[in-house]
């Protein structure tokens, strides 16, 4: 079932359409859609080298509102949509989720599991709902989202315009690992420039 969603996808990236479907493709997975809008963008600009950048703006603005979609969800209807989501996804209990927030260092710990779910193949979509679960900061989460994502769709559409072909097959065998490992010293640069920020401002 998965596999047939993810080549309907793909092949989307060839309709006449494709810069909607895109917008729609990166607007669902935010909030419900397994599938991620890298499986458009990659063949989107092998066919057109020259329009990466538009593209990759569109994956991003569109995923960012989704995601917004996704807050609705959860701080809205959790019980009635949102517990099914994450159903789907195979987790039967969310709401410890909301006793991490509610711990000692929660808003910072829940800031990094966004940051990291928000760059990397893992499921943001459960994050986005979940934010809106816990009432997280609309605008960090707005933020967040924006650099998260651009970072993600802009650094798959620019390796694609310069690697071309090549870079899809490398994207579904060691896209995940490396996504990880680049978001995770995003992250610690983030975290360093803050604290530094507080330290200095203190003073």
């Amino acid at each position: 079932m998965i596999k047939k969603i993810y080549d309907k996808c793909v092949s989307w990236a060839g309709h006449k359409y494709a810069n909607p479907l895109l917008a729609f493709e990166s607007f669902i997975e935010s909030s419900f859609f397994p599938i991620p809008p890298d499986v458009m963008i990659v063949p989107m600009v092998v066919a057109k080298k020259n329009k990466f950048i538009k593209i990759a703006t569109i994956a991003t603005l569109s995923s960012v509102l989704g995601a917004l979609f996704g807050y609705l969800i959860g701080y809205v209807f959790f019980n009635e949509i949102g517990v099914k989501i994450f159903e789907l996804y195979g987790y039967e209990d969310p709401n410890f989720l909301k006793e991490k927030f509610s711990s000692k260092g929660g808003f910072f710990s829940w800031l990094g599991i966004l940051f990291t779910a928000g760059f990397t193949p893992l499921p943001f979509k459960l994050l986005t709902i979940s934010s809106g679960f816990i009432n997280f900061n609309i605008f960090f989460f707005i933020i967040i989202c924006l650099v998260t994502r651009g970072s993600r769709f802009f650094l798959v559409a620019f390796l694609t315009y310069k690697y071309g072909e090549k870079f899809g097959p490398f994207l579904e065998k060691k896209g995940a690992k490396w996504s990880i490992i680049l978001s995770m010293i995003i992250l610690l640069i983030g975290m360093i420039v803050y604290f530094l920020f507080k330290y200095y401002g203190s003073n």
